[in-house]
């Protein structure tokens, strides 16, 4: 089947989705922060869906007492299930395989923050896994160790049949903390507690799957990244309406020291991604040319704006090729001095 028939064959569930609007898609709005409780909130963002491009308009809000960041209204259930839909499996399966799978030497890297702490743990659980790419490349790290994959979509059993884990759990992870718990000597949650609708309850499931004596590891965006100000709306990993929670390190390490945990590293220059100025030039760029197809869009886009769109993109490529150059020297000379950084990463011990 061809990618349009794919689309249109996909076209008529959207198009019942979508009949009585969004409204569906958004739990009641809070009045207080979700971190600390305190009710001195302000508005941060407010967006679009900028990568699917799926109908709906997306708030984040900043908490004045603790500085969390967190969508509000945030998502439903039934807007979960909508917004995800076609992005990680489906339609979206193949280009972001594409993408995750070839980022070896970042998932390296983050393997090798922990060898520092413990150079041969048995046992690895990876929270969020997706494909398991990130397995894949960290078993060349650490090729004593076992590694097993979670994750909501059905990407853990394809990581567990691609023969990237050991063994591929899908559910949330609070759901099967009981299960796994005492079992692992590493978790780690790369990039997946910004997903979640309770980042606490993520982090008392990780205490219970972490034997003590072991690590945990977290990368996540982190909202205090000075490209978060200075690129606004077109900052990548604000990624509405996906991501739920964005936190502070601050509030990361204390909730950590609450739950018996002790922060052995903090990373900010080297959980770094050089893609913003790339990410905010394509970002724009799409958001300007006409819409490529999509299953929730009510036809197919006619030769003309199909012309006009390709077009555009091609004007854009000096400016795409431009940005990656300051990424790449952003990242080698100011990325650490100047806090441009768009994420860390905590390395925390399970204390005994």
């Amino acid at each position: 089947m061809s990618d349009d028939e794919r689309i249109d064959a996909l076209r008529p569930r959207y198009r019942a989705d979508l009949a009585a609007g969004v409204g569906r898609f958004f739990a009641p709005r809070r009045a207080d922060c979700p971190w600390c409780g305190s009710d001195r909130l302000a508005t941060r963002l407010r967006t679009t869906d900028l990568l699917q491009h799926k109908p709906g308009r997306f708030t984040l809000d900043r908490c004045g007492a603790c500085g969390h960041v967190f969508q509000n209204p945030r998502l439903s259930e039934a807007g979960l299930e909508f917004y995800y839909r076609d992005f990680y499996d489906g339609l979206g399966e193949k280009k972001l395989g594409n993408t995750f799978g070839g980022r070896t030497a970042m998932y390296r890297a983050r393997a090798e923050a922990l060898l520092p702490y413990d150079p041969a743990p048995k046992s690895w659980l990876d929270v969020g896994t997706g494909h398991g790419h990130f397995c894949a490349a960290a078993r060349e790290v650490l090729p004593g160790t076992v590694f097993d994959g979670l994750d909501l979509t059905e990407g853990a059993e394809l990581a567990e049949r691609a023969g990237r884990v050991e063994r591929g759990y899908r559910g949330g992870f609070p759901e099967l903390a009981g299960e796994l718990a005492g079992r692992y000597d590493v978790v780690s949650m790369f990039h997946c507690l910004e997903h979640s609708t309770d980042p606490g309850r993520e982090l008392r499931a990780a205490r219970e799957v972490v034997r003590p004596g072991g690590h945990l590891l977290i990368e996540v965006p982190d909202p205090q990244s000075r490209y978060a100000r200075l690129l606004g709306r077109w900052w990548l990993p604000w990624l509405q309406p996906q991501h739920l929670h964005l936190v502070p390190v601050g509030n990361l390490r204390e909730r950590l020291a609450a739950l018996g945990f002790t922060v052995v590293a903090e990373q900010h220059r080297q959980a770094h991604d050089p893609v913003d100025l790339l990410a905010a030039v394509w970002l724009a760029l799409d958001h300007i040319a006409p819409r490529e197809d999509a299953p929730w869009l009510e036809r197919r886009p006619g030769h003309v704006r199909r012309a006009v769109r390709a077009g555009l993109l091609l004007a854009g490529v000096p400016f795409l090729v431009a940005a990656t150059v300051l990424d790449r020297l952003a990242a080698r000379t100011v990325v650490g001095p100047l806090g441009l950084s768009n994420a860390y990463r905590l390395v925390a011990r399970r204390d005994g």
